[in-house]
């Protein structure tokens, strides 16, 4: 019933919040102009922040993105999961430029969750799906989050349990000469290598092709400091490791285990009680890698 319930509410150009592995998303046909508008609204987000085009399979993605043989061979080890490829737009494509931010290429990703995959399948059209929050707020890990962040303003919340990953996916441009890694994510620097041999990553300031690429984003409310062990008077302590804090992503220095706590233990200490979050340092390999990306962005000034 809730399957048909946000297939419905689609057709009808309607926003729906649904469950992935890396963050809940705020999904809209991807077809209609109207409803993609409706999430840029929602969120508060710039129309020239592109958005990522959610499909159920390669063969669905053919009638929207050149497949290449790069992609194939990716996708074969990633797909579904938390990794989304930058392609080349097909011109004739039946999708909103808004979804693309009015460019040639595209970012499109197969989830694994299978609520997400049983909502595409019945759908059979794509779906644009941003995180569900506010633009550049803390990204959102279970469906009371996407409530908090938007109350009654989405006409359903589909409740998948807490996110497995909960760090964004990993983006990958594969338009270029050498595959570059856009926004780390929940595939590593070192999986995708093995893969695709050479790539590298974006470097600062390069044009926004995709989704997590603004200087400011994931933000709490409150100013956050990082790499410290000390908090200053009235501050939160985020810990790593063995530590004395008011919450630790992982006491084991486990970064999967920190992956999956990040956004989560960030909502719990963006307190006005108080002045800032002081975060301990993050080993910078692996998923660190990504975790580090999100709480850079997140303390980056307004």
């Amino acid at each position: 019933m809730i399957i048909q319930n946000a297939c419905h509410l689609w057709q009808q150009g309607e926003v729906v919040a649904i469950p992935t592995e890396t963050v809940y998303g705020l999904a809209a046909d991807a077809e209609q102009d109207a409803a993609v508008a409706k999430i840029f609204a929602l969120k508060g987000r710039p129309q020239f922040n592109p958005l990522i085009l959610h499909v159920h399979s390669l063969e669905q993605l053919e009638d929207y993105a050149e497949i290449t043989p790069l992609l194939l061979q990716a996708a074969a080890v990633f797909w579904p999961g938390p990794l989304t490829f930058v392609l080349k737009r097909r011109p004739q494509a039946k999708l909103s430029y808004l979804v693309s931010a009015g460019l040639d290429s595209i970012a499109v990703r197969i989830p694994a969750h299978p609520i997400a995959q049983e909502l595409l399948r019945a759908y059979g059209k794509p779906l644009a799906a941003p995180s569900a929050n506010k633009s550049n707020s803390i990204s959102p890990t279970s469906a009371a989050d996407v409530t908090a962040s938007f109350g009654n303003q989405i006409p359903l919340i589909i409740d998948g349990g807490s996110a497995a990953i909960g760090l964004e996916s990993t983006i990958i441009d594969l338009t270029t000469n050498i595959p570059t890694i856009l926004r780390p994510g929940g595939v590593t620097f070192e999986a995708l290598t093995a893969i695709l041999g050479e790539i590298q990553y974006a470097q600062a300031g390069a044009a926004v092709k995709a989704p997590g690429m603004l200087k400011r984003h994931y933000a709490p409310s409150i100013p956050l400091r990082l790499n410290t062990v000390e908090p200053r008077d009235n501050e939160a302590m985020l810990g790593f490791g063995s530590m004395d804090c008011n919450l630790n992503l992982s006491p084991s220095g486990d970064l999967q285990e920190a992956a999956a706590n990040l956004f989560r233990m960030l909502r719990q200490l963006d307190n006005p009680v108080y002045k800032g979050i002081a975060v301990a340092p993050i080993p910078n390999h692996n998923l660190g890698v990504a975790i580090n990306d999100r709480l850079n962005r997140a303390a980056t000034p307004n």
